[in-house]
């Protein structure tokens, strides 16, 4: 059965970043079509759909042909220098494919855009049109701007835009599983990231809006859904403070939180599977967590970002945690949850200063902690950020590699130690449609985000399947279905 096997291999983000392009089509004969490349985080994945939204009801339909384009928009990421350097790459490759249709429209959307701002439009001369993450609104406008010969910019973040009224246009959508919403920007000010500066301050959703939201994909088929946010544990909402509704005079303002939230998407109904990203250690509280545990359709896995084993390293990221307290963390979400929850994890080998004694702590935490899986880079010092206006990027990129490659290589060893212990158990799996290896077998994920390939037989996508695990790899387990 080797030549089933679905192996996912561990993600490096060192080596680039990760792109969707828009597979969906949709003819309704207007006027325009639109093709959209998202790089990085869910969270542009789920911006893009906000987009296709806002110009759908500007006239355009979307294409997965970029031949077919007349507007090309690359919703892009900062995170990394690396992730700039694909999406230049690919901005050069369409400007050459621009001179054969020079009527084509190319703009770049996201954090790119905003980081980077008019240098795009003026320097370099590369796009037709710069928005940023708060200005999807104004794309109708933007894109009128060039059709009259100018070039357009919107790169203003706004404190209080979350789109909460937007249905998206799910794109590339298995009808299965789906993304919403729930926060935007973030307050932590890691000193190495650049989020906060290209995503602006945290704003939360409407939470009857997210409700509403989850409960139409429900109807329609979906039976998963990702609350996304820069940072979900910190969501609070109120009537009062969000200024989203008029009380009456005997109302009584409720401050929603996060695990509140969680338990209204719980509700609509047990076979909606949720899930969430990304949570900040410091922010996830128990409350989230005996939440968690109460309904089993709140999927037993949590992103618990790491960064450093070390809290020498950690004070210098401004994580807000120490060593002790992070392990202390992860040790209560399976004291809560059990065992076998997952837990997922970034690090980032070489920042700063960082000595070969504390790389080592980073390790030794690893086997502390053991995790599920894991995004993993070395240092990339990103303009305008805390860490680069304040520390020396004085490790070498070869030690930064070599660090990575053993971090990486325990990782491999602690993906496949969780996956071994889930063989001989039964897992319920929802189908999220066919093996990528045969449509004989169907794949999709059990409840702490591991992927389980079984044999199609009569089971149909969308479906939860028992599934009784046989064997197992790196980044996938094997199985049959079982009463």
């Amino acid at each position: 059965m080797k030549e089933l096997i679905d192996d996912l291999s561990i993600l490096d983000g060192a080596e680039g970043c990760e792109t969707y392009q828009t597979s969906k089509d949709s003819n309704t004969g207007k006027s325009r079509k639109l093709y959209i490349e998202s790089y990085g985080c869910q969270m542009n994945f789920s911006d893009s759909e906000i987009v296709a939204s806002v110009l759908q009801n500007d006239g355009f339909d979307t294409t997965s042909d970029i031949n077919e384009a007349d507007v090309v928009f690359l919703n892009t990421c900062s995170i990394r220098e690396k992730a700039e350097q694909t999406v230049r790459n690919r901005l050069n490759h369409i400007n050459g494919f621009k001179k054969k249709k020079p009527e084509l429209l190319v703009g770049v959307l996201g954090c790119m855009a905003e980081r980077l701002k008019t240098k795009l439009l003026e320097e370099e001369k590369i796009v037709d049109l710069v928005a940023g993450p708060d200005a999807y609104r104004d794309l109708p406008k933007l894109i009128a701007q060039v059709d009259e010969g100018d070039k357009a910019i919107n790169t203003f973040l706004s404190r209080e835009e979350t789109y909460a009224d937007i249905n998206p246009v799910r794109l590339n959508s298995n009808g299965v599983t789906a993304f919403v919403s729930i926060m935007r920007g973030c307050d932590n000010m890691c000193s190495f990231c650049v989020v906060p500066f290209t995503r602006g301050r945290e704003r939360s959703r409407d939470p009857h809006s997210i409700v509403a939201e989850a409960k139409a994909l429900f109807d329609q088929g979906y039976r998963e859904v990702t609350l996304l946010g820069q940072n979900v544990d910190s969501y609070k909402w109120s009537e009062e403070e969000n200024n989203k509704a008029r009380l009456e005079k005997s109302s009584v303002s409720e401050v929603i939180n996060f695990a509140n939230l969680l338990e209204r998407v719980a509700r609509i109904h047990p076979d909606l599977r949720i899930r969430f990203s990304t949570s900040h250690p410091k922010d996830i509280t128990d409350e989230v967590l005996f939440t968690m545990a109460k309904y089993e359709n709140i999927c037993k896995n949590i992103h618990l970002p790491m960064q450093s084993g070390n809290s020498r390293v950690l004070d210098l990221m401004n994580r807000g945690y120490s060593r002790e307290w992070y392990i202390a963390k992860a040790k209560r979400v399976r004291e809560i949850l059990g065992e076998d929850c997952g837990i997922s994890s970034d690090m980032i080998a070489g920042f700063c200063t960082e000595t070969e004694e504390e790389h080592q702590e980073t390790l030794s935490m690893m086997r502390e902690i053991v995790y599920d899986y894991a995004y993993m880079f070395f240092y990339s010092e990103r303009p305008g950020t805390l860490a680069a206006k304040k520390y020396k990027d004085d490790i070498t990129e070869e030690v930064k590699k070599r660090r990575l490659e053993e971090i990486i290589a325990l990782q491999n060893e602690h993906s496949t130690f969780r996956n071994e212990r889930m063989v001989g158990k039964v897992q319920r799996v929802l189908a999220e449609g066919f093996s990528r290896r045969s449509d004989e077998f169907l794949q999709g994920r059990n409840t702490d985000n591991k992927v389980v390939v079984f044999p199609k037989e009569n089971f149909k996508k969308g479906q939860y399947v028992n599934v009784l695990i046989e064997r197992s790899t790196r980044g996938t387990l094997i199985g049959k279905a079982v009463e």
